[in-house]
């Protein structure tokens, strides 16, 4: 008895690819005629050494659904440059950190491939990127002649990225 039911829990937590837990895997045993206490399922994974991966935090970043007009896309996906500050390419990622979620916007040249600016914040706004943007032109003493683009702001990026 204990031998089946251990065989149909790690069959049933293989299909869920191990993200079924001990209440899931007692209800979905039970429609399949296979009925056995919560408590009998949990000792069962727990003798098989079975524990489900919890979920991973994700948080929604883009919002595609607006009438805003989208960046050109300066470098055509070339990204070979021959000289220090000739092209810059920018993005915008989260973090969760213990204090909650952290947006970390990048400013890279793309011939050094060194990050010259970055800057954090709690919100992803267009100040985040200014900020981000004016610490990479600090750095560089305010090149002229830079082509920026931020693959990952493509909702801030129109308002601020513009050929230096």
């Amino acid at each position: 008895m204990r031998h089946q039911l251990d065989v149909q829990v790690a069959e049933t937590f293989a299909a869920a690819k191990g993200r079924c837990g001990a209440i899931r895997i007692t209800k979905i045993l039970a429609k399949q005629g296979a009925v056995h206490n919560r408590k009998t399922v949990a000792k069962s994974l727990q003798r098989q050494g079975l524990r489900a991966k919890a979920a991973r935090m994700f948080k929604a970043t883009t919002q595609s659904r607006h009438n805003l007009p989208v960046a050109d896309n300066l470098l055509a996906q070339d990204f070979s440059a021959s000289a220090s500050n000739q092209k810059w390419a920018g993005d915008i990622t989260y973090l969760w950190t213990d204090e909650g979620w952290l947006y970390l916007a990048v400013v890279l040249d793309l011939y050094s491939r060194r990050i010259i600016g970055w800057a954090m914040s709690e919100r992803m706004t267009a100040q985040l990127v200014c900020n981000t943007l004016q610490m990479a032109l600090e750095r560089r003493q305010n090149p002229r002649g830079s082509s920026s683009i931020a693959t990952g702001a493509a909702s801030i990026a129109p308002m601020i990225i513009r050929r230096y």
